[in-house]
């Protein structure tokens, strides 16, 4: 039975969010916990994979397993979050969910998800920095099924027309090198996504945490380095005016005519890459004293939602250990172009594919956004710290008072 401070807990988180049509009810409610016919219910952010695609034979293969029926749907990321958190409020929450991970913490606080200690699920072979996205207060409350982050593709003609070696590009300042070579040449230096959104600020994560800040402190030293680099680019020509408007799709746009040496972007944009009209290669975002800099993750975490019938977490549990289980993350993580969060398995796809090298690399040096222990925290710090960008780029204000500006509206209540 759901508790009366659970409902109104649930309640108002669920008020925060943006309004949807009504949940239809789900068959996790029915009596029969395993056996038969029973269903079990799953939802995903993946509407793009149809009825026959691998994604949907591998939950049906794992209901096989379970002995039990699967039935799926696949919601948009934003539109998921938000019938989540209404179907926990209504007590009709799928037996499985699949969430992009910093939407783990507001439904955990939301107390809408079991946590790996009610469930037995085992996540000791996840990569820790990849799992600390799904934990809040010493809790974890899902497995992640795969990454991605950011790193930084170049164009192999322009390069070597401005005399530069990819391999030399390991800090800021060999990094600005660079673009001071290509602009020398005639050609642009680097595009990246400074949008007013959670885009902008997934984007410049890598160049704040590479100087070495932290999100408690948007105004420190570190955080202002930071931002200075980016805001003294646009000033030197080295990155366009657009960046500030750019999402990363627009961005990928830009860098696809072949006119910039650098695009910051994903692991997502690997099949356009291969159509792109030129060479292309990858390195690693720099940190401002050298190595990889930490950059944010993205990707999901499978959880187990609570449920009223407990009995029905011991079938869940088969399923999400099914979806997660090594050699199903293998077909998984290329199918969504993902890297696995298990070190044996990413081992595994940087020796099938040498191209994913790099991106291993970045993401075993990554970062959860939510982690630190901030959880819900995060959206607030984000927005003050993507409309610092936005003002610094601007030229409204310079990085240090825009940064602080940030940090007063990051604590204010």
């Amino acid at each position: 039975m759901t508790r009366p401070n659970h409902r109104r807990r649930l309640a108002a988180v669920a008020a925060a969010a943006l309004a949807v049509a009504a949940v239809s009810a789900c068959s996790s409610s029915a009596d029969d916990p395993s056996g038969g016919n029973a269903a079990y219910v799953v939802w995903d952010p993946y509407p793009q994979f149809a009825d026959d695609s691998e994604w949907v034979a591998l939950l049906d293969k794992c209901g096989t397993s379970a002995g039990v029926t699967v039935e799926r749907t696949g919601y948009d990321t934003t539109d998921l979050t938000n019938k989540a958190l209404l179907a926990a409020q209504q007590g009709n929450s799928p037996d499985v969910l699949i969430v992009d991970n910093p939407v783990i913490s507001t439904l955990a606080e939301a107390g809408a998800l079991t946590t790996t200690d009610d469930n037995k699920l085992d996540v000791s072979a996840m990569a820790p920095n990849l799992l600390g996205a799904g934990q809040s207060e010493g809790k974890t409350y899902g497995v992640p099924i795969g990454a991605n982050t950011l790193a930084l593709y170049y164009n192999k003609d322009l390069l070597t027309a401005a005399g530069v070696d990819p391999a030399t590009i390991t800090d800021w300042t060999s990094l600005t090198t660079a673009l001071t070579r290509v602009k020398a040449a005639g050609k642009k230096g680097i595009t990246f996504s400074a949008i007013g959104t959670e885009e902008g600020s997934f984007q410049f994560l890598p160049w704040f945490w590479g100087a070495g800040a932290q999100l408690t402190g948007l105004d420190s030293p570190q955080a202002v380095s930071a931002l200075t680099l980016w805001t003294d680019w646009l000033k030197q020509g080295y990155a366009p005016n657009s960046v500030i408007n750019n999402t990363q799709t627009t961005s990928w746009q830009e860098f696809a005519t072949g006119d910039f040496a650098f695009a910051e972007n994903g692991t997502w944009q690997l099949a356009n890459a291969e159509k792109l009209g030129f060479s292309y290669g990858t390195v690693a975002i720099p940190a401002s004293a050298g190595g990889p800099a930490p950059a944010p993750t993205g990707g999901e975490f499978v959880s187990i939602p609570v449920q009223k019938n407990t009995k029905r977490y011991a079938t869940s549990q088969k399923l999400v250990t099914c979806l997660t289980s090594a050699d199903n993350l293998l077909t998984t993580d290329t199918t969504l172009s993902y890297v696995a969060p298990v070190t044996a398995v990413q081992d595994r796809q940087a020796a099938a594919d040498p191209k994913l090298t790099v991106w291993v690399q970045a993401v075993r040096a990554a970062k959860g956004r939510t982690g630190d222990n901030l959880g819900t925290k995060y959206p607030k710090i984000s927005e003050a710290l993507w409309t610092a960008v936005q003002s610094a780029l601007s030229g409204q204000k310079s990085p240090r008072e825009a940064l602080t500006a940030a940090q007063t509206a990051a604590t204010s209540r």
